[in-house]
C-alpha cells in the first residue's frame, strides 16, 4: 500500500495578504425523488422530454465563512405525465480571506457551483436510478456564461437610459454576502 499523506488546508494567511478559499464542506440540504406514476410509467415505450433548472444561493454563515448552495430541479415528461422528478440542493462552506468585494460575486457564483456541481450531479444520477430509471447524466452547467448573461440582463434592466454606471450584482448576492432576500437565478439552464 502505498503511503499517503492527507491534504489538510492551512489556516494562515496566504503570503501578503493574497486572497485564499478553502471549501470546508460540502453536503445535501434536501433531496426528493419522486415518480408518481409508478408502476404504470415503466410501461410506456415514450423517451421523456428533461427540462433541468438550476438555481445558486449564496448565504454568509459567518466572518469568513459562506454557504453555496445549488439547486437543481430535473422533471423527466411525456404526453402520458411525469416519469420523475428530483429536486436537490446541494450545498458547500468555504472558507474565504482576503478577497477584494468585486472577486466575492464571481467566485460565490461561478467558482464554487463548478466546485461542487459534480458531486450534486452524481447524486441526480444516483437518485434517478434508485427511482427505476436509467441513470441521468446531467450536462456540464456554463455558470460563468450564466454569470455574465444575469449581470448584462441586470444591466440593462438598471440602466435604460445608459447612463454607464456600474452593474449591480445579481439578485439575492449582496457584497457582504449577509443576503437573506433569496436565490439568485442565473439563466436556468435546459436539457
Amino acid at each position: 500500500m502505498a503511503d499517503e499523506t492527507p491534504i489538510i488546508p492551512t489556516q494562515e494567511p496566504g503570503p501578503d495578504g493574497e486572497p485564499q478559499a478553502t471549501a470546508i464542506a460540502q453536503y445535501i440540504k434536501d433531496l426528493s425523488v419522486e415518480s408518481p406514476n409508478a408502476p404504470n410509467v415503466f410501461q410506456w415505450q415514450v423517451q421523456p422530454q428533461v427540462d433541468v433548472q438550476f438555481n445558486i444561493n449564496v448565504e454568509r454563515i459567518a466572518d469568513e465563512v459562506h454557504e453555496v448552495t445549488l439547486r437543481i430541479n430535473v422533471s423527466a415528461k411525456s404526453d402520458q405525465g411525469p416519469h420523475f422528478l428530483v429536486d436537490l440542493s446541494y450545498a458547500g462552506l468555504f472558507g474565504l480571506r482576503n478577497f477584494p468585494d468585486e472577486a466575492l460575486a464571481p467566485f460565490m457564483l461561478v467558482d464554487a457551483p463548478q466546485l461542487i456541481f459534480p458531486f450534486a450531479r452524481q447524486v441526480v444520477a444516483e437518485a434517478v436510478q434508485n427511482a427505476g430509471f436509467p441513470p441521468l447524466l446531467l450536462e456540464p452547467i456554463d455558470f460563468g456564461r450564466a454569470f455574465v448573461a444575469q449581470m448584462e440582463a441586470q444591466a440593462e434592466t438598471a440602466l435604460p437610459n445608459g447612463s454607464g454606471d456600474a452593474a449591480p450584482l445579481p439578485a439575492g448576492f449582496d457584497p457582504a454576502l449577509s443576503d437573506d432576500s433569496g436565490p439568485a437565478d442565473p439563466a436556468p439552464s435546459k436539457e
